[in-house]
């Protein structure tokens, strides 16, 4: 079956399911593999459950026509997002860094959506599966499609551009993120710079973050370009952070604006006016953008604040790296708050720099004097640190309850395996 004849299905029954347990009768089942999942034997189970159809690669679980034996499942998804994006001639804007990304999505998506009919990534869809799958959902009245991207090694943004054609790209950061796929932080500039390359050779165009000087060089020869940033970008603005909320002051070509928002931290700066930028590209009035953004609730343990009887808590537990961990701590230093206590969970994927940067963070640690601080799992077991050390987040949060804090700040980061949110899960369901 050709991919026009397999989209013609498509429109018929418009939501493809690689998930039974998620299969909602209509769906086209789509088996995929994996290292530890073969989704082909789940097939006949998708048809009993109401898949209108099964798209299969292995010939021997076809029983009837409703199997729709392909060459490669993984494959089919992509070339059949890639031709469904082909039927739209809109602005689609990819997203892509190492710290923030999703953050950044979600804020571009709350300004833009004031205006426009818009679609966008849901939650963190980033991968070879959630990228084509994103596109399988944008609906044919969207008006703007916001599709963010992941990546742990070369040539991964480069396969989803072709999938999402983008129009528009922006770049958030290069940080110290999966330098074990990457091969260090070279390796990060050059894979998220795949983007810009796409965008470079179809006259796309980029947002830019003037303060990070290593964007220039990797966005030259790229005509189009829309700059923010403190100083010398096209849209400028200053930290306004109010008791450890980020806000800015925001000045424009033609006036100025101040948004104060909901979400932790100096270094959401960059994303509020990446989004800022983003939406006055697009036309989108000052006014609904500010109240966009100063209604976005942070959510998914991405910087949230929480209250919690006489404390503070801060949660910024989706995932860390190098660089996000010394942001998230720098800000934490800066705060004014009497107490303070400070509970990472280790960093995944750093390759043979693991036990150096885990150090590096404990090196950071030490130049304050908290009230306590635990490191949880991994490589802090072998820092020189003299802190609180446990194994798990289950420990770590028996240590928090028999410490029952009072009028403390308590931040709690770490890589998504270690789970830092159930340190206060039972507290917050009081």
């Amino acid at each position: 079956m050709s991919i026009e004849q397999l989209y013609a299905l498509f429109l018929e029954y418009p939501s493809i399911q690689t998930d039974t347990r998620k299969l909602r009768k209509g769906d086209i089942y789509l088996a995929l593999k994996g290292e530890h999942f073969n989704g082909n034997t789940f097939a006949q189970q998708a048809i009993e459950q109401g898949a209108a159809y099964a798209i299969i690669d292995e010939a021997a679980f076809k029983t009837s026509d409703r199997f729709i034996l392909v060459d490669d499942a993984l494959s089919t998804l992509q070339q059949l997002a890639r031709y469904h994006r082909q039927q739209f001639n809109i602005p689609f804007l990819a997203i892509t860094g190492s710290n923030g990304k999703t953050t950044t999505k979600e804020l571009i998506y709350a300004v833009l959506s004031t205006h426009y009919k818009t679609t966008a990534t849901s939650g963190n869809l980033n991968n070879h599966i959630g990228v084509p799958l994103t596109i399988l959902q944008i609906p044919k009245d969207t008006e703007i499609a916001i599709i963010e991207m992941g990546a742990n090694h070369q040539h991964e943004i480069e396969s989803y551009c072709e999938i999402a054609l983008p129009t528009h790209g922006l770049i958030n950061n290069c940080g110290k993120a999966h330098l074990e796929g990457f091969g260090g932080i070279e390796g990060v500039r050059k894979g998220k710079g795949e983007l810009y390359q796409y965008l470079r050779n179809n006259h796309g165009t980029i947002f830019r973050n003037t303060d990070l000087d290593y964007l220039k060089p990797m966005s030259e020869g790229i005509e189009h370009q829309i700059t923010y940033g403190y100083v010398n970008a096209d849209f400028t603005g200053i930290s306004t952070m109010k008791n450890g909320m980020a806000g800015v002051a925001i000045t424009t070509p033609k006036q100025e604006c101040s948004i104060q928002t909901q979400l932790v931290g100096d270094y959401n700066v960059a994303n509020i006016l990446a989004s800022f930028a983003v939406g006055r590209t697009f036309d989108v009035p000052i006014e609904k953008i500010k109240q966009a953004l100063e209604l976005y609730t942070p959510d998914n343990s991405r910087s949230q604040m929480i209250r919690w009887g006489s404390n503070t808590i801060i949660l910024d537990a989706y995932n860390a790296n190098p660089s996000s961990m010394v942001a998230a701590i720098e800000n934490f230093q800066q705060a004014d708050y009497p107490n303070k206590i400070v509970m990472l969970g280790a960093m995944k994927e750093l390759g043979e720099e693991s036990l150096q940067e885990h150090q590096r963070i404990v090196d950071l640690l030490k130049q304050t004097n908290w009230n306590d601080v635990v490191l949880v799992g991994g490589d802090f077991e072998s820092t020189h640190n003299g802190y609180h050390f446990v194994e798990n987040s289950g420990i770590a949060k028996e240590w928090f309850e028999l410490l029952a804090p009072e009028h403390t700040a308590i931040l709690i980061k770490g890589s998504r395996a270690f789970k830092m949110e159930t340190v206060i899960e039972s507290m917050l369901k009081k």
